[in-house]
């Protein structure tokens, strides 16, 4: 994956590499399945973790946790979830945990994203 354009989250990305090499990888393949989908968007820091953008709308982030890495979907109530893998009771959000990169295919990052990032 390359460089974040935002040194902001590229600092996040080398800390978290530092300290927590297994969640940098999740955050890192994350980042990748993002920008394979979509070439506009961006990404900045904000409540403590990684927050993409399309056409000036935030969608989701992703977040490290003490025990896991947490994708996020601003409006996930909304997506498709025949396997029933969102966590979150809330009005809007819903949430991937992924504890281990094998989780990044297991709770199909890509299927959810694919639906907010095209």
């Amino acid at each position: 994956m390359s460089l974040s354009k935002n040194e902001q989250v590229q600092k996040f990305l080398d800390d978290t590499r530092d300290s927590e090499n297994e969640k940098y990888q999740i955050l890192q393949q994350c980042r990748k399945i993002t920008f394979s989908l979509n070439n506009d968007i961006t990404e900045r820091i904000i409540y403590g973790g990684i927050m993409f953008t399309k056409e000036d709308e935030d969608f989701g982030g992703i977040f490290v946790n003490k025990k896991h890495v947490s994708f996020e979907f601003t409006n996930g109530f909304q997506l498709a979830d025949k396997n029933a893998l969102l966590e979150g009771k809330g009005k809007y959000r819903r949430h991937l945990k992924l504890k281990t990169i094998s989780d990044i295919e297991e709770k199909q990052v890509k299927y959810f994203v694919k639906q907010v990032a095209i």
